[in-house]
């Protein structure tokens, strides 16, 4: 099938470029036209600060919406008459705004919201609609309100949760090219060779981007969703392409014509890159199992930009290759070398059999790196962390360090608690109730002050806002929000149904919901990846193999980021904040991760599986099989590695976490894992590592182009004079030049 395709895009290259150049074109267009916006979907059924939230819709509707605040700070006091005449003026003119439900001045009347030494001031705005609902030309609309409060010589800030910036392009994904074009060119050794993949790659990269911004249009996808469906989309496109361009190399090198190699290609590496992009993409989807649309969306976007990469993959890169034809290694700026064939013995024989040699001290050495990189998971402590890890030169880290230092770190994030006492009960006894029921939060450990209870029209249902001592990503927030479900309001009011909602609340809950679901999500999508794998190498042994070790090397990834960006060990060298790991990231991260160590898992235990059908030998196979993979391996793992860690230089905390996740793990599993772990497990199994029960083999269903006993789906290979087959090991016959089916 896939050779069938290389054929087809060979023959009609022009046309099939032209289709690709329309199709982008086409979805670009589509975006302008089209295209939504991205926010934060925080809906989380079946959670208390969800039935916070409904209760503030059925009985006070005009607060059910998200907020805004609006920090005013003067040295010279923000109670002076110029500066309290702007913000009343400004306050006015944003009660009529659209989509505006109250606002609240920092003079009243109400509750003061001065700080005590006159200098700072919060202003709130409520908005009609929760944060991904409301329009942004409202909020801007409220913003330009307050700016005549900036001429009377006050500094004014802004956060909330309608603050939601779209985390698109910062000029990273530029330095992250420019160092893969490195990496291609001494991988490669040729400029023709190295535009191939970066060629397909942005191709894929522009239709997939364009596609997620369309359905961002029918859907809402979260504000990280583009830069994380970049990154990966990015890694992925120029990774699939590096594999098939160097098996097509190989071809060309055994004497084979461009129009021979590339159905080659795409019929063995190509077929590699289906197996493993397809695991990626079902890995990433299988968060929709979890239930929580924002975390469900994230993996969607990285799932469309994935799918566009295996498209352009197996459509766009054999039509580019044709194009250029044998001229592909033109250019060279070093050397072409390759490490196998011919009866050559390399570095990556002889590192091979030193390795089998002597397989359990290598393989317990390893292990044991692994498992004391990951030994900081079990201290990991889920969250979102809050404005005061927002970029510093933001009016939302502005506007968080104001509050914190004015009023105290719990009112960037205060709770918003709601307690329905029951329509039977009389008024004075609600009233009695609820003022002593703000007696008892304000006693609650943790607790630094509770506003007034605010009752409803009925008089029935109370609404307090509770300011924590701590920050809203502090544990001890954390611990506040459980002791007051848990604790306080049960006992302080029985007969009443209460609850514990606001932003941070949410987030907290959040981020139980993603931990008490993180076990069965893991097991589900190992146990997806191992069927696959099952069926693609006719074996248990292989995918259990694989398996163990992909939660080896992705928890030493998690160990890592632990360490990093929660202890904050080099946390300043990364310009990061130490914090709560956000909560959606080892979801995320363990679907994108398990699905990308999978290619390397396929085209490695491919090639060595094509030796094994050949040789019969188990150490000949596995010692070819990595000779012919390990330096392109090395080579797509350090594209990887650079393009997301260029993403550090991005200054958003999640897109940090994220783009350092992926870069450990993918240079830890093609160090440690393919270069150790799996010669010297390989080399302890032998021949049961292809063990599958008669059986249960006849059961299985056989994939397109899939390898048989004696031989693998290629065209005859014609043999240079001065070369073998690159694909076989004929080192020992002269035989081995005839041409093989």
């Amino acid at each position: 099938m896939l050779s069938a395709l290389a054929r087809f895009s060979v023959r009609h290259r022009w046309w099939v470029i032209a289709v690709w150049l329309l199709a982008v074109m086409g979805s670009a267009l589509a975006a302008h036209t089209a295209g939504g916006s991205f926010n934060n979907d925080l809906t989380l059924k079946n959670t208390d600060s969800q039935a916070a939230y409904d209760t503030l819709r059925e009985r006070y509707p005009e607060l059910s919406g998200d907020g805004m605040q609006v920090v005013i700070h003067s040295d010279s006091g923000v109670t002076s008459a110029k500066v309290r005449a702007a913000v009343t003026d400004a306050v006015t003119a944003v009660r009529d705004s659209k989509d505006v439900a109250v606002v609240q001045s920092p003079y009243g009347p109400g509750p003061s919201m001065v700080s005590d030494d006159t200098r700072t001031a919060i202003a709130t705005v409520q908005f009609t609609e929760r944060a991904k609902d409301v329009a942004k030309e409202s909020v801007e609309a409220a913003q330009k309100a307050f700016a005549p409060v900036r001429k009377a010589g006050a500094q004014v800030e802004y956060g909330g949760a309608v603050l939601q910036g779209e985390h698109g392009p910062s000029g990273s994904e530029a330095i992250g090219l420019a160092a893969a074009v490195l990496v291609l060119l001494v991988a490669f050794g040729s400029v023709f060779a190295m535009v191939v993949p970066l060629l397909t790659a942005l191709f894929a990269l522009a239709l997939g981007m364009s596609v997620l911004d369309v359905v961002a249009g029918v859907t809402t996808i979260g504000t990280s969703g583009p830069v994380v469906a970049a990154m990966i989309a990015l890694g992925v496109g120029i990774d699939y392409a590096l594999l098939v361009v160097t098996r097509h190399r190989e071809g060309m090198h055994a004497g084979h014509s461009p129009e021979e190699s590339i159905p080659i290609a795409l019929s063995t590496a190509g077929r590699s890159v289906l197996v493993a992009g397809a695991t990626v993409i079902a890995a990433i989807l299988s968060l929709y199992l979890i239930g929580i649309p924002f975390v469900s969306a994230l993996g969607l976007a990285s799932a469309i930009t994935v799918a566009a990469t295996l498209l352009a993959a197996i459509t766009l890169l054999p039509a580019v290759l044709a194009v250029f034809g044998a001229r592909l290694d033109r250019f060279r700026v070093r050397r072409l070398r390759f490490d196998h064939g011919a009866g050559r013995v390399s570095g990556w024989h002889r590192w091979t059999g030193l390795v089998q040699r002597r397989p359990w001290p290598y393989l317990l050495a390893s292990a044991a790196v692994l498992i004391a990189m990951a030994l900081p998971l079990f201290s990991l402590r889920l969250g979102t962390a809050d404005n005061g890890s927002a970029p510093k030169d933001s009016t939302e880290r502005r506007a968080y360090e104001l509050v914190a230092k004015g009023f105290g770190s719990g009112w960037t994030g205060p709770l918003v608690v709601t307690a329905q006492f029951g329509d039977e009960e009389p008024k004075a006894g609600v009233k009695r109730q609820a003022a002593a029921l703000r007696t008892e939060l304000e006693n609650a450990e943790g607790v630094q002050e509770v506003r007034p209870p605010r009752l409803d029209g009925t008089g029935t249902t109370a609404v307090y806002t509770v300011v924590p001592k701590g920050s809203p990503d502090d544990r001890s927030t954390e611990q506040l929000v459980h002791r007051l479900r848990e604790d306080v309001l049960p006992a302080a009011a029985p007969r009443a149904e209460a609850h514990v909602g606001g932003s941070t609340a949410t987030a907290i809950d959040l981020a139980d919901r993603l931990g008490s679901q993180m076990a069965w999500f893991i097991a589900f999508v190992v146990g997806l990846s191992f069927l696959l794998l099952t069926v693609e190498f006719r074996s248990l042994v292989v995918p259990l193999k694989a398996a163990v070790m992909n939660l080896l090397s992705v928890g030493a990834a998690y160990g890592v980021v632990v360490a990093v960006f929660q202890w904050g060990w080099g946390a300043g060298l990364l310009g990061a904040e130490a914090g709560p790991v956000e909560s959606f990231a080892p979801v995320m991260l363990f679907a994108v991760l398990f699905g990308l160590s999978m290619d390397y898992e396929v085209f490695l235990l491919s090639r060595v599986r094509e030796e094994y059908l050949r040789s019969g030998e188990t150490g000949a196979s596995v010692r070819n099989g990595i000779a012919a993979t390990a330096r392109i391996i090395t080579a797509a793992a350090s594209v990887m590695v650079v393009v997301f860690g260029s993403f550090q230089l991005n200054d958003q905390r999640t897109v940090n976490l994220f783009g350092f996740g992926l870069a450990v793990a993918i240079a830890i599993d093609a160090t440690l894992v393919r270069l150790v772990l799996v010669p010297s497990v390989m080399a302890i199994l032998g021949k049961s590592a292809w063990w599958m029960p008669r059986l249960l083999q006849r059961f299985l269903p056989h994939l397109p182009g899939e390898a048989a006993a004696g031989g693998t789906p290629h065209l005859p290979l014609r043999v240079a004079d001065d070369e073998s087959p690159l694909t076989e090991d004929r080192g020992r016959s002269e035989q081995a030049s005839q041409p093989q089916g």
